[in-house]
């Protein structure tokens, strides 16, 4: 005991002193260097104060237990509810290793019919009924076997502990292919993101699936005869970090929990690493909800945050979810029930950590008896703890990917919306919009013998402008004008609607500085879509009504004709152009060249490029693109080049233009002002 008290005394001096260092460079990363990261951030701000501000309010154990009452019911509704499934586990034991004083039995079993979850069981090799920690992984590609040096010491101190294969991880590779012996889609966060997007489409997270597989790996936990039920803990870190907050805070089954490299007041992570589909849920923020709900749901419970000095989930933001946890469990007079343990070193779980969640594990679910202090314990390569035959549970007879019940749910639910639903739906997303008088500013000019080159910014909301550059025609009088968006660039084509005589806007929506992930090519602009869904915005929704922002500053110039105003868009830029489009009848033409003709192609394929781009939150459920295009009324469309959701260009019959091999753009250019 006086040894653990020294120990502890250590690393809480340690801590303030690496606290303090990293206060001071925090200080330095100002998100001002990015606008549009900055103004997000701004809105994200104000909504977590108005949060503190309710939570200081809580005073009573009445108080918190509303509070309680009021989060949970809201994170559920956040991630689209849980499955609606009780069918068996169907649970099958395909192997066992005795390894000094454990076992580990290698299982399989189903999380919904013929989604399957493979894990390995560790579990002491003498009789009885032992408390069980539920062990989620974090974001490696190998899945389960991360966990086996902390899985086998909790097993060989008396626990028995589950470790399980998340989706896209490990055994369960979604989107796999044979030929390769790897994921179409590359890595584990890639794959999270493809079923992410779809899953918003249709109103739902993806967390709500890996909510489901802990529930169901609990279950099959539980069921185990060696497992004492009224004992059973929670771990995980970075992703499974995550799922062990979720699972924690809503499955009462579980009486401790300790999840390490993840817990974050959004108060540092929204401006920093904003985490993948399941770890940022659309409205969370705006609904009134940071990191900490979770802990408090928990409450008063024992609850073990863990962090390391380095991780790019900051110190000072776990510090933030501490501080106002211990308020919290004060409350129930239980603070001795929550604790931070800061390690040393970047992303993960070293020595330090884990002995804190041994300890912790021990302290509450064995009456404190056992050593906490790791030990050496055999350790096993990945194929040597493999479940399945092949090491794939895509090889399992009937075995079926997420995104196929993903699409199953998509058909059941979808109903047809009316156009003037949709309508309204359009003006809902825009509303939250603030709007003031037009702000131009000219940055650069140049010419040549024909064309006026300008490059200008627009104020598109207060404190937030976008760019764009004008290219005129010196020509005298009114003249029509041309909108061009597209993520790949339009200068080009816009230089080749200047030659023809018309005014060309070449505009940039609201976008990051910085360029996109090129760790993940088909994601698109996940991060910035994903802050947006955190306050409540919608970023297709926003650039739609940038591009209004834009039609706003052509129709404010004596030498365009307001009447004669058409708009162009490449690409998934298309989906907000039609949007912008229903509302601004300013736009009398539009000119959509490769843009996705429909949401379906997502859904019917584990794969996917840029969906992030146009997703707004169910709204698959009850609209497609073609509803979109429907809203022009009379006004005409030219669609060139219909493609799916991985660039295929996809034939459609005549109502599209499609190009011969190498053709020019001048000859569409001509087709699409007539």
């Amino acid at each position: 005991m006086k040894h653990r008290q020294q120990k502890n005394a250590f690393i809480g001096a340690l801590t303030f002193l690496w606290l303090m260092a990293l206060f001071a460079a925090a200080l330095a990363q100002q998100p001002a260097q990015d606008p549009l990261l900055a103004w997000l951030d701004r809105i994200a701000q104000e909504q977590l104060q108005r949060r503190e501000q309710a939570i200081a309010e809580i005073r009573t154990v009445a108080d918190a237990e509303k509070r309680k009452q009021w989060a949970r019911a809201k994170i559920l509704e956040l991630i689209g509810g849980l499955p609606d499934y009780d069918g068996p586990l169907n649970a099958r034991v395909t192997g066992r290793i005795n390894s000094d004083s454990i076992v580990i039995e290698k299982v399989i079993f189903e999380s919904l019919p013929r989604l399957f979850i493979t894990a390995n069981l560790y579990r002491p090799d003498r009789p009885g009924r032992h408390p069980a920690v539920l062990f989620s992984l974090g974001h490696w590609d190998e899945g389960k076997v991360a966990a086996q040096l902390t899985a086998a010491n909790l097993a060989a101190k008396g626990f028995v502990v589950l470790a399980f294969d998340p989706l896209g991880q490990g055994e369960r590779q979604q989107a796999y292919d044979r030929r390769l012996g790897r994921s179409l889609a590359g890595g584990s966060v890639n794959q999270h993101f493809m079923n992410g997007a779809t899953s918003l489409l249709i109103g739902q997270s993806y967390a709500r699936y890996r909510i489901w597989d802990a529930k169901r790996a609990l279950d099959y936990l539980l069921s185990r005869p060696e497992v004492d039920s009224e004992r059973v803990g929670c771990t995980g870190c970075s992703g499974g970090g995550t799922v062990t907050t979720y699972i924690s805070a809503l499955d009462p089954r579980i009486k401790v929990a300790a999840p390490a490299c993840y817990m974050n007041s959004f108060r540092v992570l929204f401006a920093g690493s904003v985490g993948d589909s399941e770890q940022s849920l659309p409205n969370f923020l705006s609904s009134g909800l940071d990191q900490t709900d979770f802990v408090e749901l928990f409450a008063p419970k024992p609850w073990l945050i863990a962090s390391t000095l380095e991780d790019f989930f900051r110190p000072e933001g776990a510090r933030l979810v501490y501080e106002e946890a211990r308020r919290w469990y004060r409350i129930y007079g239980a603070e001795e029930k929550i604790r931070w343990v800061l390690g040393p070193g970047p992303h993960g779980t070293p020595r330090e950590v884990r002995e804190a969640i041994y300890e912790w594990m021990i302290r509450w679910l064995n009456e404190g008896k056992g050593d906490w202090r790791e030990q050496p314990v055999k350790l096993y390569p990945n194929h040597e703890l493999q479940v399945t035959r092949s090491g794939q549970v895509a090889d399992e007879p009937q075995s079926q990917d997420l995104y196929q019940y993903i699409l199953e749910d998509y058909r059941n639910r979808k109903t047809r919306g009316s156009a003037q639903e949709l309508m309204a739906e359009i003006r809902k997303l825009t509303s939250a919009n603030e709007s003031k008088p037009l702000a131009i500013k000219t940055r650069a000019e140049s010419a040549d013998e024909l064309i006026i080159t300008e490059r200008v910014t627009i104020e598109t909301e207060p404190g937030l402008e976008i760019t764009g550059t004008f290219y005129i025609p010196r020509t005298p009088g009114r003249k029509g004008a041309v909108l061009l968006v597209g993520a790949g660039g339009t200068a080009s084509l816009a230089m080749g609607f200047a030659k023809t005589g018309r005014i060309a806007l070449d505009l940039r929506p609201r976008g990051p500085a910085t360029s996109r992930d090129s760790q993940r090519p088909l994601i698109g602009e996940w991060i910035t879509n994903t802050r947006s869904w955190l306050i409540g915005r919608n970023l297709p929704a926003m650039r739609a009504y940038d591009i209004s922002r834009g039609v706003d500053a052509l129709a404010a110039r004596n030498d365009v004709d307001p009447s004669s105003i058409a708009a162009v868009a490449q690409g998934v830029s298309g989906v907000w152009l039609l949007m912008a489009a229903a509302l601004d009848t300013r736009i009398g033409r539009v000119w959509l060249d490769r843009t996705p003709y429909s949401f379906g192609p997502a859904f019917e394929n584990p794969i996917h490029a840029n969906l992030h781009d146009a997703v707004v939150p169910g709204f698959a459920l009850r609209w497609d693109i073609q509803d979109l295009a429907g809203l022009m009324g009379k006004r005409r469309i030219f669609w060139s080049d219909p493609t799916d959701w991985m660039g295929g260009v996809v034939s459609l019959g005549p109502k599209y233009r499609y190009r011969y091999f190498d053709e020019p753009d001048d000859s569409l250019i001509e087709e699409s002002l007539r």
